[in-house]
């Protein structure tokens, strides 16, 4: 299906889920950041490259490994994307939703 995001029309699934990764940009997560009332900041982006760098290695995505990560502490984690953090920052960065997201 198709979905006005940052002015084009992109392809998500019924989740809102991009199903073609090719049409990700920061304008398009920041559009899909923005129906999650998220304001994008540096910590946002850094967070969005780590997932998108595991996705593309294939390595699967969890909050544990969040944690484990380096990158961010999962109670910043919680407090930069409220409301379920992995589905959220995940949908952000154009990836699909994680198998450990119910």
């Amino acid at each position: 299906m198709k979905k006005l995001i940052a002015n084009r029309e992109i392809d998500v699934n019924e989740e809102g889920y991009l199903t073609d990764f090719t049409q990700w940009d920061r304008e398009i997560g920041k559009g899909i950041a923005e129906e999650s009332n998220i304001t994008m900041t540096d910590k946002h982006w850094e967070v969005i490259e780590y997932l998108q760098d595991k996705y593309h290695k294939e390595e699967p995505l969890s909050v544990r490994g969040i944690k484990k990560s380096g990158v961010i502490d999962i109670k910043e984690f919680y407090n930069l994307f409220p409301g379920g953090p992995l589905k959220i920052s995940t949908k952000i960065a154009g990836i699909p939703k994680p198998k450990s997201c119910i």
